[in-house]
């Protein structure tokens, strides 16, 4: 079963991938949306991919503040994940991904990629992150389903 990893963001969404093994996520893409609440082609979007790649759960990123309270963006992000279990049928678990971003540009920059040409790939490093740390955080989750 592959995992998949999202960063959701107010006009992006990054997306990346597990490997079969759940050992390693690598990022896939961004999807680019025009405003806030035009989300109807981006779920479009996660769900091609979930059929095409045979994704069986989703880790979404929680936006938190420093000290781990939530803010606006947790309601939203909030929505977007009983949207995709309602969509999907899939199982979406939370990630804390306080740093991600920040984190997914210093991967960029020793990886040597422009600053110009970061904003094309950050989110899906960013998801890439995500998804990794949630593999880290619970290793229980591969013999839970069959995995390995």
């Amino acid at each position: 079963m592959i995992v998949m990893g999202l960063d959701y963001g107010s006009r992006t969404v990054g997306i990346a991938l597990s490997d079969a093994l759940y050992l390693t996520a690598q990022p896939l893409e961004t999807v680019w949306r025009n405003s806030e609440g035009k989300l109807r082609r981006t779920c479009a979007r996660i769900e091609e991919i979930i059929a095409a790649r045979g994704v069986g759960a989703i880790v979404l990123g929680r936006p938190c503040h420093m000290d781990g309270s939530s803010g606006e963006r947790v309601e939203q992000c909030r929505r977007f994940k009983t949207m995709l279990e309602r969509r999907t049928g899939l199982p979406v678990f939370w990630q804390d991904e306080r740093l991600t971003t920040v984190a997914a540009n210093e991967v960029l920059s020793e990886s040597g990629i422009p600053r110009e040409h970061r904003k094309k790939v950050i989110d899906q490093v960013a998801a890439s992150l995500i998804l990794k740390e949630f593999m880290d955080a619970h290793p229980e989750f591969r013999a839970e389903r069959g995995i390995g």
